[in-house]
């Protein structure tokens, strides 16, 4: 299903502007296809869940278009610039399924690290805000050595969140945190998509997928459905 001229929660596909194109991705490890042929865009203020089950392809196509690897065949473009180029990076933000730190800066260390090097305004009060959002406002002297899984989580959160982006790419950023953590990313999430940001988050939680906008769904890395969030539509895209 093409998402061309769909319409998903009231609201026109391609009305607003694309801020991802992707056309004909492919990306092949020895042999083995994780994604083929893929074609699919993703507008400005856009949440996108993007489900199917584990080899799907969904964590090819987000690193791809994060930047961090080459595709096998194929474009994606963010902004009008080649993902991984200086012009794509500046408009990407990428929140990994497994948090990676500098062992030995602080939090808040990585922060106004995160924040100084894409040219983020008024460091101090974003920082404390996610901080003391996330409960996390008395561990930002502390090294990410001392955190548990879920503050690893908040943490990775927060410097996803500390800098300007125009699309969010979230790799299952809900897996990790307690009931009121997710309450406040989908808070945070909301804000972003308020200020003009799309949000791409893959993820296999329900809640989630029905806050969204649009559902892509991946089976042997191509694209299987594109449309709304439809209960009856994307359940056979679980696993078990």
């Amino acid at each position: 299903m093409s998402a061309g001229a769909a319409t998903v929660a009231g609201v026109e596909l391609g009305s607003s502007p694309a801020v991802l194109v992707a056309r004909g991705l492919g990306r092949k490890y020895e042999g083995f296809k994780a994604l083929g042929s893929l074609s699919v865009e993703v507008q400005e203020g856009e949440m996108v869940a993007l489900i199917g089950p584990n080899g799907a392809g969904k964590t090819t196509f987000l690193t791809i278009a994060a930047g961090l690897l080459e595709p096998s065949n194929g474009t994606l473009e963010v902004g009008g610039a080649s993902a991984g180029s200086l012009a794509a990076r500046r408009l990407v933000s990428y929140l990994p399924d497994t948090p990676v730190f500098y062992e030995d800066l602080s939090l808040g260390e990585h922060l106004e690290y995160v924040a100084g090097l894409h040219g983020a305004g008024d460091v101090g009060a974003r920082a404390r805000m996610l901080l003391e959002r996330l409960g996390m406002e008395s561990w930002g002297e502390s090294l990410p050595s001392e955190f548990s899984h879920g503050m690893r989580q908040k943490a990775s959160v927060a410097l996803a969140l500390i800098r300007p982006f125009s699309i969010l790419l979230a790799d299952e950023p809900f897996d990790g945190l307690d009931p009121p953590s997710r309450d406040v990313l989908f808070e945070l999430l909301a804000e972003a998509r308020k200020g003009g940001a799309a949000v791409v988050v893959s993820t296999h939680r329900r809640d989630v997928i029905a806050a969204a906008d649009r559902c892509l769904a991946l089976r042997d890395g191509r694209l299987a459905y594109d449309g709304a969030p439809k209960p009856d539509a994307i359940a056979e895209f679980f696993e078990g």
